[in-house]
């Protein structure tokens, strides 16, 4: 429609050449000089700006609720970012607060360690000399324990050679006379023969 307005305002402009003095023939030597110039045409111009203030009229509420819509869901995100942002440092803080702790907590168990081991050294020395003195008493009990056997055993073995010796002597000494007698006296201390 523009094009058509500028087209016929072209060409009247060319057709009546008018004098430039007059209010008409200003305005189109100013037409020509400056708004018909090739390349910039006012008139694309002024179509442009009708039509995109009837779309923006057009697409005015739709697109605003819209907008509105999505800066609020915009608006939720960067809170949500924020609160996650936030719930992130303390959680890094309190990881940071237990780290430093859990380097306490290491020299303590490294001491606590070293103190365990260092008891359990000393009750192992005081087991092994308690155990040490108890194998001490009962080698000394066992060495007392056979000793006393040897000694019995020495005892008898003495009494079983000085009644075998003195059988030999006596056996030697021994005759039928003797025999006799000895088995007569016998017989009377139980009680004689009946």
């Amino acid at each position: 429609m523009f094009a058509f307005i500028y087209n016929f305002l072209f060409i009247f402009a060319e057709a009546a050449k008018v004098d430039t003095n007059t209010s008409w023939g200003k305005f189109l030597q100013y037409w020509n000089t400056y708004l018909n110039y090739p390349g910039f045409e006012a008139w694309k111009f002024l179509n442009l700006a009708i039509f995109v203030f009837i779309i923006y009229r057009l697409l005015k509420r739709p697109l605003s609720s819209a907008f509105i819509a999505r800066r609020e869901a915009i608006r939720a995100d960067i809170i949500k970012a924020e609160e996650k942002r936030q719930s992130a440092l303390a959680e890094l803080t309190t990881t940071e607060a237990k780290l430093a702790s859990l380097e306490n907590d290491k020299s303590q168990a490294i001491r606590e360690a070293e103190m365990e081991a260092k008891a359990e050294r000393e009750r192992i020395e005081r087991e092994a000399a308690s155990e040490a003195n108890r194998l001490k008493l009962q080698a000394a009990n066992d060495i007392e324990r056979k000793s006393q056997q040897v000694l019995a055993e020495l005892r008898r073995f003495s009494a079983e050679e000085s009644i075998r010796l003195a059988e030999e002597k006596v056996k030697a000494q021994m005759s039928a006379d003797t025999d006799a007698r000895l088995v007569k006296a016998s017989l009377q201390s139980i009680g004689g023969l009946n």
